[in-house]
């Protein structure tokens, strides 16, 4: 299981890597054109959705244990930052656990994803939530979605994370369009504007999907190679300690034995 948990922190995480610069080179397109047309009218803007005080909630969990506070810390950060805002929370799990933890502590849950076991069957899970999601808001149902879910630090160490992934309001396209561009020459939108950042929204929807969830399946295999590291020092060292008590009982025994011979050849010395 250590050999599988560490193939697959390699994969995902070199999916997160290749991943960062097509986010990096999407944000920048949409930087552009909205840095061309300014606030880009074909977007639609939802200031005031039918159920603004409602917000969307996926919180990436997992559905295999073996992964100490893995879950609990996600959950208990999207319990806390949940709460803090001003909205009903509706709440999509991925992962078994954490939809345990979640319905544990009474929030609504909407709904349950399986855990992708592999980077191939990730793109078909980011497709259902998109299509859900896209549903729910539709029907005016959810005012804001959000994410939540592990990012891996250095070694084992991972922390809880969210991000706002809709509504794709005003606000959203000033921070992209205040991005810096890297070169001093800025570029141009060529072809059909509207065709152009509609592809680079979409683009943008998945892969903000996709990287939390290859994030969060790093994560959890990192947190789970490190509790079976964690359980096989406390094996050794339990080993070890079992290893010296039963050396010392046995020369315990060996001692009282070696007593009684001495006794007793002392017994018979004076009666002779």
């Amino acid at each position: 299981m250590k050999a599988l948990a560490a193939s697959n922190i390699g994969q995902y995480e070199q999916s997160v890597r290749a991943l960062h610069d097509y986010y990096r080179t999407v944000e920048l397109g949409l930087s552009a054109c909205f840095r061309e047309y300014r606030l880009h009218p074909t977007i639609t803007v939802r200031n005031n959705p039918i159920h603004a005080d409602t917000i969307g909630a996926i919180i990436f969990g997992s559905d295999q244990g073996l992964v100490g506070q893995f879950n609990d810390r996600v959950a208990d950060h999207a319990i806390k930052t949940l709460t803090a805002l001003p909205g009903k929370p509706q709440v999509w799990a991925v992962g078994e656990r954490v939809h345990t933890r979640l319905a544990d502590a009474g929030l609504p849950l909407m709904g349950l994803f399986t855990v992708p076991t592999s980077v191939r069957t990730i793109t078909p899970l980011v497709g259902r939530i998109l299509v859900e999601s896209e549903l729910y808001r539709s029907q005016g149902e959810v005012g804001e979605l959000y994410l939540f879910y592990n990012r891996p630090g250095s070694g084992a160490v991972y922390e809880p994370v969210n991000q706002r992934l809709l509504p794709l309001d005003e606000v959203w396209q000033r921070e992209l369009t205040e991005l810096p561009w890297p070169t001093k020459i800025l570029p141009e939108v060529v072809g059909e504007g509207d065709t152009t950042v509609r592809a680079l929204i979409s683009e943008y929807l998945f892969v903000s999907l996709f990287r939390a969830c290859a994030e969060s399946l790093a994560s959890e295999n990192a947190s789970r190679l490190a509790a079976m590291q964690r359980a096989d020092k406390n094996i050794d060292e339990l080993l070890e300690d079992l290893g010296g008590r039963f050396h010392r009982i046995r020369q315990s025994n060996i001692d009282e034995e070696l007593f009684d011979v001495i006794s007793g050849f002392e017994a018979l010395e004076q009666r002779n």
